[in-house]
């Protein structure tokens, strides 16, 4: 949004319109072998493979997230020892800002040294993640890898160069648009998505040579296809969801779904109020997303990408009132799509914990997914993707 006067600090996700839709039936992949749904309760036995397995959520922070200056303060020992115990190996960290071109550069490179601070400072807890070997790396010595990740390429502008040296600092994903448009193309929240732009073309061109990542969650349907067919290799959806099952543009639709997958893409289902029309999402509806993804991509291209902190969420008096008071003012600066609500917080209750990428491994298994296929879905995809992209 090129011309948003958000600063880094009322960086936050701008949620998309709840559309009162039934769900589609599933359209099955090739070879998909359809997944019966049940309700996955978060009391079922422990995973068993988890310890062993390499798990990525491919949006995620272990500071604060989704509220205004979460980037301001340096980690807590919580937040610390939560990143310690999570069992997560490695995370896609946001480290761009919203904003004019201007501003939006420069609380970039405030963000990433926001993070070369922590990752001098913790050492024995974090890992920079510049490579899949990186990543092994990070399982091996029992860190967490922080992957640093845009999520607008409004930092970038008009100068295609400074891909490269958003590169050299680490940079090693780069998300189209976030919902509005931009010298790339649309986000998903512009009525008339007109595609890609000619810059947005090129930008991909130098993405693909150098080894980031191309991710379009936020972007503009229209605007999601021409990226992959621009691009020649796999690209990603970081952190969505499937729009047959709640209809809304932050979700994908199971074109693009399929689309994604044919080219070897994965799509990261997130745990947003984007799972449900209205109300508090659940694990069921996180199980009910990943499980139509995987009937329509197949088990090889569906992952996780939270869009959470992994520090628990505490719904204190404070945290409501700032929670509100930030839905207000991006009401105010017209920046607000309709479904956002004071009363709906960006997480899912029952995944609430440290461990909640253990607890959606179990809630997979509850729900008829075999072992094999949830390795993938909690880290194998992301790697075999990672490998194809990062060279």
């Amino acid at each position: 949004m090129p011309d948003s006067p958000l600063s880094r600090r009322d960086f936050g996700r701008l949620v998309a319109a709840a559309m009162a839709t039934s769900a589609l039936p599933p359209v099955l992949r090739s070879g998909a072998t359809p997944i019966p749904h049940f309700p996955s309760p978060v009391s079922s036995p422990s995973w068993p493979g988890y310890d062993d397995a390499i798990v990525i959520d491919m949006l995620a922070t272990p500071g604060p997230f989704n509220v205004p200056d979460w980037l301001k303060g340096p980690l807590t020992p919580a937040m610390i020892e939560n990143a310690r115990r999570s069992g997560i190996t490695a995370v896609n960290s946001t480290v761009s800002a919203l904003g004019d071109a201007n501003s939006a550069f420069e609380g970039t490179v405030a963000n990433i040294a926001s993070w070369e601070y922590e990752l001098q400072r913790s050492p024995d807890a974090f890992l920079k993640i510049r490579s899949v070997a990186d990543i092994r790396r990070a399982k091996s010595e029992r860190k967490v890898g922080i992957i640093l990740g845009f999520q607008d390429t409004t930092p970038i502008w008009d100068k295609a160069e400074r891909l490269e040296m958003f590169y050299r600092f680490g940079v090693r994903i780069v998300q189209l648009t976030y919902n509005g448009p931009n010298l790339v193309g649309d986000g998903c929240l512009v009525p008339k998505d007109g595609g890609l732009n000619p810059f947005g073309r090129d930008l991909i061109a130098r993405m693909n040579a150098l080894g980031v990542l191309v991710d379009a969650s936020h972007t503009g349907w229209e605007t999601t296809r021409q990226a992959i067919d621009a691009s020649r290799v796999p690209i990603a959806v970081t952190h969505g969801g499937a729009a047959a099952v709640t209809h809304v543009p932050r979700n994908k639709p199971d074109d693009i779904l399929r689309k994604l997958a044919d080219k070897g893409g994965v799509i990261g289902v997130f745990m947003m109020p984007f799972l449900r029309e209205q109300g508090q999402p659940t694990a069921d509806d996180f199980v009910r997303h990943v499980t139509h993804c995987v009937n329509v991509c197949g088990e090889d291209h569906v992952g996780v990408g939270s869009d959470n902190s992994i520090s628990p969420l505490d719904l204190t008096p404070e945290f409501r009132k700032v929670h509100a008071d930030f839905v207000q003012a991006r009401r105010k600066a017209g920046i607000s799509a309709p479904g956002e609500d004071e009363n709906v917080f960006n997480y899912v209750p029952d995944f609430n914990t440290p461990r909640r990428m253990e607890q959606v491994a179990d809630a997979l298994a509850k729900a008829g997914h075999p072992a094999a296929r949830i390795e993938k879905i909690l880290g194998g995809n992301w790697m075999r993707l990672l490998g194809e992209v990062w060279t």
